[in-house]
């Protein structure tokens, strides 16, 4: 396993993450999912992505349970706060109070004393900016939170966020944590920009893009038994990109690609967003130890500039680049 900085900081984290979002606490048996993060340690994986919004709850104490033997100062785990946790006015967005009862319930739930990152999941256009900050500071002067990031945050609220914390002498955000693959590149033309001038690194999620990146979804067929996009709860974020014909069509041609560099089209591209140099770690998610483990062998790859240059050709208009598909709920409280 290679590792890289967060952004600017000290902070190293694991090349490839492990994350739990669509699996613990829902998808995978216990058993299965404790199996999968072993599988991520054995391969040498030390950053752990989680969020309170994962299964309400379950996901996060599912993996406190997976981890609870190992050595806590030599894994990073990560966390997120803003989605609905409970029936309350207060029980979501990015208010003082729902961040700060946030941390300290997901401190709970992992069985660990402090955060290594803390992600505000989305940007909350019913809080004010400074009132969210102040919140993330105090944890991070409390202990309970050594770094704090942002997670489909568009570029102008990144950047308000960093004039803030100037102004008022905060800790600056050190990550953002947005959806980037081959397919999904909306970052690229703002975020990563400024990112690169602010010292902030990328952790992205849904680099084989659930699943649609490893070529197992075949145009004009049955979705595969047991596949992420056939269960019933999962499945609905792939609505889209699985009734694109076109799409499904070209990832087949990228096998030749994958193979040509000796990978696998999922290898490939999870070593496709690691070629971007802002990107700081790839998540990966699980339902079985054995993608862990073929997933980890893009970890440390450099694909050739002839390569990437075939890949854009064979995609062509199917990449979505569009800064404003980057969206946060308006008002969060409803």
């Amino acid at each position: 396993m290679d590792f890289r900085h967060l952004g600017n900081s000290g902070l190293m984290v694991s090349e490839i993450a492990y994350g739990n979002w669509l699996t613990h606490g829902s998808q995978v048996e216990e058993d299965t999912a404790k199996a999968c993060v072993r599988a991520a340690l054995d391969a040498g994986i030390t950053t752990f992505d989680t969020a309170d919004a994962y299964a309400q709850g379950r996901a996060e104490e599912v993996l406190g349970r997976a981890l609870k033997d190992e050595r806590r100062d030599g894994l990073e785990i990560f966390s997120k706060v803003f989605w609905p946790m409970g029936e309350g006015k207060n029980d979501k967005g990015l208010s003082r109070k729902h961040v700060i009862r946030g941390a300290e319930d997901s401190l709970r739930r992992l069985g660990t004393d402090y955060l290594d990152l803390y992600q505000a999941h989305r940007f909350d256009h019913s809080t004010p900016l400074e009132e969210t900050m102040r919140a993330f500071e105090d944890l991070v002067r409390q202990g309970k939170v050594l770094y704090v990031g942002v997670s489909e945050w568009r570029a102008e609220e990144i950047e308000r966020a960093l004039k803030i914390a100037d102004e008022m002498g905060f800790d600056r955000i050190v990550s953002s944590q947005p959806q980037y693959n081959m397919l999904w590149r909306v970052i690229e033309p703002e975020v990563v920009p400024l990112s690169e001038r602010e010292g902030i690194g990328q952790i992205v999620w849904s680099p084989i893009a659930g699943g649609v990146l490893t070529g197992k979804y075949k145009p004009g067929q049955e979705l595969p038994e047991g596949s992420r996009a056939a269960d019933p709860n999962s499945g609905k974020f792939l609505r889209g990109p699985l009734e694109d014909q076109v799409l499904l069509e070209r990832v087949q041609k990228l096998e030749p690609l994958a193979a040509e560099a000796g990978l696998s089209l999922a290898q490939l591209a999870v070593a496709w967003v690691l070629q971007n140099q802002n990107v700081s770690s790839a998540i990966i998610g699980a339902s079985r130890p054995e993608q862990v483990e073929d997933n980890v062998k893009a970890a440390g790859v450099e694909l050739d500039a002839g390569l990437l240059t075939r890949i854009d050709e064979i995609l062509d208009d199917s990449v979505k680049r569009d800064p404003a598909l980057t969206k946060s709920p308006e008002n969060i409280r409803g």
